[in-house]
């Protein structure tokens, strides 16, 4: 099985931030002067309408509530003896909004804002013929009527400038790009992203917040840096109650065969074995090693009571406490056994076997801590570009399996920890 082909599923979190004090900032900006103005002929009646002081957002109960305060002129016109006459006033309201924030799947903010009534601050009346006539009835509906109209104008408002997609797509590919573990292994971590999945939009502690997870499968990859182009669009969004948290990256320690048979026999060769309280000895005089399907092949030449090429076979794996590949349930092959049976019993029931067990061991631990060093590094929170920071921690490393290729012994440690793209500033 090839190492390459190891892949693990992971999410790489994006806490998306939009400060509602940015927001209404952002409306003021966009809500200056004259805001509405009517001439209702048939009524006899003109309105004017200005902001009067700096609109105000809270949030409440997951929703967005707006004020809205407004100077308003209102002119009537009344006939009194078939002479017309038209009298002004002044007042001010305060108009109230909430609106509720979501997402589509083709990356569309959409919002919903309805009306939540209005306040009068100080009610409009007129003088005619020196008696002051209120005409709060006529300015409550003109105001009622306008309300869907201004609910619209600040839905447009916030659509038009609260831009989502391009930070997105500038993450996935941030995402995409391969990151270097190892200089001296040549070791790259890779993830191919598959999805994007969303929680809805939460309003509270004064921002609009909620959390994206980019979700796709990590690797590591030996060689040359792979080569990623970057991609000029983003899948549709998955809305889901919750993201999942953390990621997985398969970090690899390698030991070639022909490194690891130099090792043993550096351990092995001139070392002599002894059994039957002396009455048999052999020496080693020649290790070398392969892989052959999931175990690992020790060929050994021997000298002394027996003489010839005898094969053992182990299960390699990884021991976390050591930092060692190891060996388990070391045995002769079953040509090996069938001749040792008839000509040398006393080395089966002999230690040999278990001593090779024990003594065959490889150290990977350097090219672990390189990699576990890399990916901490890697992983320290900075700003990649207006309005995204990269950052996140590595919480554990757990082995995984061994895996025996053409030409090597690989380890795969399984890294977990989170991953965390801060998206902030979307206006």
């Amino acid at each position: 099985m090839e190492i390459q082909s190891e892949k693990h599923k992971s999410v790489v979190n994006l806490p998306i931030e939009l400060s509602i004090a940015e927001l209404s900032k952002h409306l003021n900006i966009q809500v200056q002067g004259l805001i509405y103005e009517d001439n209702d002929k048939e009524e006899g009646f003109r309105i004017k309408v200005w902001k009067r002081a700096p609109i105000v957002a809270e949030a409440r109960d997951s929703l967005l509530f707006y004020t809205v305060p407004l100077k308003i002129w209102g002119e009537k016109t009344f006939q009194v003896l078939g002479i017309s006459n038209a009298q002004a006033t002044e007042f001010q309201v305060n108009l109230k909004f909430m609106t509720r924030f979501g997402v589509d799947p083709d990356w569309k903010v959409r919002t919903q804002t309805v009306s939540a009534g209005f306040d009068w601050v100080t009610k409009p009346s007129i003088k005619v013929a020196g008696i002051e006539v209120p005409i709060t009835g006529i300015i409550s509906r003109k105001i009622s009527e306008n309300l869907e109209k201004f609910s619209k104008a600040i839905d447009d408002n916030i659509r038009g400038n609260f831009v989502v997609k391009p930070y997105i797509l500038q993450a996935w590919n941030l995402v995409r790009e391969p990151r270097l573990l190892s200089e001296e292994y040549r070791t790259w971590l890779a993830v191919t992203p598959t999805d994007i999945l969303m929680t809805p939009f939460n309003v509270r502690n004064g921002k609009i917040s909620a959390t994206l997870g980019i979700r796709g499968f990590t690797q590591t990859l030996t060689g040359e840096k792979p080569t990623i182009k970057p991609v000029t669009d983003v899948p549709n969004l998955i809305i889901t109650p919750d993201v999942p948290n953390g990621f997985q990256i398969g970090l690899i320690g390698v030991v070639p065969y022909e490194e690891a048979s130099k090792l043993a026999a550096t351990q092995f060769i001139g070392k002599t074995f002894d059994f039957k309280e002396g009455k048999y000895k052999i020496e080693v005089t020649s290790v070398d090693i392969y892989g052959q399907n999931d175990k690992l092949v020790i060929k050994a030449g021997l000298k002394g009571s027996i003489n010839g090429i005898i094969y053992l076979k182990g299960i390699p794996y990884y021991d976390a406490k050591t930092r060692l590949l190891s060996l388990k349930n070391v045995d002769y092959d079953l040509n090996t056994r069938s001749v040792l049976v008839q000509t040398a019993n006393w080395l089966l029931q002999g230690r040999f076997a278990k001593q090779i067990e024990q003594q065959f061991v490889f150290p990977v631990g350097a090219q672990i801590e390189e990699a576990q060093k890399a990916i901490r590094q890697q992983l320290t929170t900075r700003k990649v570009a207006k309005g995204i920071d990269f950052g996140g921690r590595l919480d554990s490393l757990d082995p995984d399996q061994v895996y025996l290729t053409p030409t090597s012994l690989v380890a795969l440690i399984v890294a977990k920890g989170h991953v965390e793209i801060k998206i902030d500033g979307l206006l």
